[in-house]
């Protein structure tokens, strides 16, 4: 049956080594053993009973070996007068002796080695589980954690304690994605509810036209201003439909890359929009290096409109904007306007975000522009930023290119 539990398998894994590193160091022990046992006995016994000794053995020694044991060899010589035992006897008694002592030594080792092998061999079982269990335990805990998480338990966290190591990584990195995924899912669901209750704004002036304006007998001037109202109103509905798919289709990466001059697009949204800043008292300053990114042109040309667009439409009576671009910078937006709180710079990138309230102003954005502008910066690898204005009011608000993406070049303006 195989082995499907992956703390069965650690302990396998565990157990095997440490029975083999056992059952090699016992076998390199009782074999380092067996080939000096000899030598060593042989040294104790001719210390402990010198050879003059055994040439005078005690009258209680027997005369005979016993079985198995080996004799004098028979053609030895007669014994020295005066001396009990010849030396060749006496060699024969000192080996015998030692290869008793050995043969037993050994046998004791051995019986006790086995004893000891099969007690390390549990213990080791023992150990290898529990370390197993040791190890894998963050593993669990994250495992628990994921099958708790919903969308409406996403701020619960392992948190787990221990020192650094993989699995203290593995679960810190485990706890940064839930963090990502709690803000994404808070913001789809802020992103939701807010298109939604954009969208119900213009349906609803429409329906209240269509019910009440348009009710009876409506004289020729009630008909005009309620037909002027449901135009305002498919008009902010087409903006926020027109939005939402940029939106949607910035998010979901380039489809095409080419070589795109920002610094053209930048003169190009100043021009389109200087009627309006025109109108507004604004004046709109570029200051345009060359500088060349690959991307999407349609969404970059959207990035520099909404940039401006953003700028001009945000601003005092006989403010200005500031558009810069170039290798260095980026690209770059400032405008004078109102005081901006730092807390809320952050906010201005998410959708239908304001700094003011909705009035429902003929001409008033969706609240989508800097949340575009920060898709299409993605998009392309870069950061778009924004930095309240610690004098005059307004906001500066940048896009970096990161890298070797953005470049300035020479092309000749003849």
């Amino acid at each position: 049956m195989p082995v499907r539990s992956e703390r069965a398998r650690l302990t396998s894994l565990y157990a095997g080594l440490l029975v083999l590193a056992g059952a090699l160091l016992t076998g390199v022990v009782y074999v380092l053993v067996q080939e000096g046992m000899y030598s060593s006995i042989s040294m104790a016994v001719t210390t402990a009973v010198p050879a003059q000794r055994l040439e005078q053995p005690p009258s209680s020694w027997p005369t005979a070996f016993p079985t198995g044991m080996p004799s004098a060899a028979p053609a030895s010589p007669a014994p020295s007068a005066g001396t009990g035992v010849v030396p060749h006897e006496a060699l024969a008694i000192t080996r015998t002796v030692s290869d008793a002592a050995g043969s037993a030594a050994l046998d004791r080792l051995l019986t006790v080695s086995v004893v000891v092998f099969v007690c390390y061999a549990v213990l080791s079982v023992a150990l290898a589980w529990w370390a197993a269990g040791r190890v894998l335990r963050p593993i669990a805990v994250i495992t628990d954690t994921a099958r708790r998480l919903s969308g409406e338990n996403l701020h619960e966290r392992i948190a787990l304690q221990g020192p650094p190591g993989e699995l203290k990584r593995l679960a810190d990195t485990f706890d940064g994605m839930l963090g990502r995924m709690e803000r994404l899912v808070s913001a789809q669901q802020r992103f939701a509810a807010n298109a939604a209750h954009e969208l119900r704004t213009p349906l609803a002036v429409q329906r209240a036209a269509a019910e009440i304006g348009l009710a009876g007998d409506p004289s020729p001037e009630r008909v005009a201003r309620m037909r002027s109202k449901l135009i305002e109103a498919a008009d902010s509905s087409k903006r926020i439909i027109e939005g939402l798919l940029l939106l949607a289709a910035s998010e979901q990466g380039l489809k095409e890359r080419r070589r795109v001059a920002v610094d053209e697009l930048a003169r190009q949204a100043a021009a389109a929009l200087a009627d309006e800043a025109a109108e507004q008292g604004v004046r709109v300053t570029v200051r345009a290096l060359p500088l060349t990114v690959e991307g999407d042109p349609v969404l970059l040309e959207r990035l520099l409109h909404n940039l401006v667009a953003n700028a001009v439409r945000h601003n005092v009576p006989q403010g200005r904007v500031d558009v810069r671009t170039g290798p260095g910078i980026g690209i770059e937006v400032a405008n004078t306007g109102p005081v901006v709180p730092s807390g809320t710079v952050p906010l201005l990138f998410e959708p239908f975000r304001r700094l003011n309230e909705r009035t429902h102003a003929p001409g008033e954005g969706a609240g989508l522009g800097l949340s575009i502008v920060d898709a299409v910066a993605r998009a392309h690898g870069a950061e778009a930023t924004a930095t309240a204005n610690a004098e005059g009011g307004g906001l500066t608000v940048r896009v970096v290119f990161r890298g070797r993406q953005a470049a300035g070049d020479k092309r000749s303006r003849g």
